[in-house]
């Protein structure tokens, strides 16, 4: 029985109360009944995705295909993932606040899951996974959409953890996926205030502007990362290249990989040819500035569109700056407020930067690539806040979770 979109969202509100009793014990042994479970399963979870592959592959970039792809090794990543996520602190176990008011009310600041949390993600199958284990962990249900390239990668893998839950005579609604891939779901999902507690969107910048501008539920915009590199005039050249290699090839597909990088006009004459035959022998396809054009004849025109465009591919923007300011400057006017970065060994420079860009995560001689909840050491990650309110950068346990005043009186009223 194919349910619809509203009767989804009737479902995880009931079963709200039953999770949010779960023992912290309970909780983590259902994760990892659940590692086991996908590992169990791996074969026919490979043999779902390359239903997807088959379907979609060949209208996604070699980069896009990679993210979809599951083979054995992500799989036991995934399985990782839900162990790693079972190891942390119960995030609602506190210690909370506490204090007497002058009437002698006891006020108990109490932390509590936020209840039904809605994920809208695209084609990254490993999402339906990190996002019902980080729910689930923090006391939350979850009504998962994911995106029509990864359906039947999704339905197997939330199956699996229904079953789980059914096995130990829980509620599997507690884990929902919504099958539905058309754009109806989504719409309906976003209007449905009475029942999504928040809704957390994952994917390209265009999609998440999407979410944001229509919905009328509660919203952490996530993930959309113009991602910018500045080189220095201080800086270690051959570890600049090694840092902007990696942020922009390693995985290029994903929000945190390198998209554009700006070079101190004083040093571009040594450093550009050096940088950019790494990056072109990695095929990555430059695209410049006039002044970066006139260095080197690998660097393709950009145009205006370049500078607020997040690739997700082997391509990179190049823009010769006059000084740390000037790049600071140019990063506020483009960035996504994601992850940027600064290679210097020049501290002054370094501390403006880090206290004049406006982002969730700010880096010194270090790849934007580290931007990720597993990395921080939050187990995993429900998604990259970019915003400012209740959570921002790599959200973890606690971004699930809000407060709730438990006020404890003995016939107190107030005059």
């Amino acid at each position: 029985m194919v349910l619809t979109v509203e009767e989804i969202g009737q479902r995880a509100k009931k079963a709200t109360n039953q999770v949010a009793a779960l023992t912290i014990e309970k909780r983590n042994a259902l994760l990892l009944q659940m590692a086991q479970a996908i590992i169990d399963q791996q074969d026919a979870i490979i043999a779902a995705n390359k239903e997807d592959l088959a379907e979609y592959g060949h209208t996604l970039s070699g980069p896009m295909q990679k993210r979809l792809t599951l083979d054995a090794v992500a799989i036991q990543d995934i399985a990782q993932s839900l162990k790693a996520v079972a190891t942390l602190p119960d995030p609602l176990a506190g210690p909370y606040d506490q204090w007497q008011t002058h009437v002698e009310l006891k006020i108990i600041k109490k932390i509590v899951p936020l209840g039904v949390v809605a994920m809208v993600y695209e084609a990254r199958p490993n999402v339906t996974v990190d996002a019902a284990a980080l729910t689930l962990k923090s006391g939350n249900v979850v009504i998962l959409r994911g995106g029509k390239e990864a359906i039947h990668s999704n339905t197997f893998l939330a199956g699996v953890l229904r079953q789980v839950l059914t096995d130990s005579q829980l509620n599997p609604d507690i884990i929902q996926l919504i099958t539905d891939t058309s754009h109806d779901s989504v719409n309906d999902l976003l209007h449905m205030r009475k029942i999504v507690d928040v809704l957390i969107p994952r994917g390209s910048a265009k999609f998440i502007d999407f979410v944001v501008a229509n919905a009328t539920v509660p919203v952490i915009e996530t993930g959309a990362g113009n991602t910018h590199i500045f080189v220095d005039d201080s800086a270690d050249q051959d570890e600049a290249i090694r840092i902007i290699h990696n942020a922009k090839t390693q995985k290029p597909s994903v929000c945190n990989s390198a998209e554009k990088l700006l070079i101190h006009e004083s040093i571009v004459a040594k450093f550009l040819p050096k940088v950019a035959t790494k990056l072109v022998s990695s095929h990555v396809e430059l695209r410049g500035d006039d002044a970066s054009r006139q260095i080197d004849q690998n660097i393709l025109p950009a145009t205006a569109l370049d500078w607020d465009t997040e690739y997700n591919d082997l391509i990179m923007g190049i823009k010769i700056v006059a000084d740390a300011d000037a790049a600071i400057d140019w990063i506020n006017q483009h960035t996504t407020h994601h992850s940027e970065t600064i290679i210097s060994e020049t501290p002054e420079h370094v501390v403006k930067f880090m206290n004049a860009v406006d982002a969730a995560v700010v880096y010194q001689n270090a790849s934007s690539r580290f931007t990720d909840g597993f990395e921080f050491g939050f187990g995993a990650e429900i998604g990259i806040s970019t915003q400012k309110l209740h959570a921002r950068g790599p959200m973890g346990l606690p971004a699930l979770t809000t407060i709730k005043y438990e006020v404890f009186g003995d016939g107190q009223i107030r005059v």
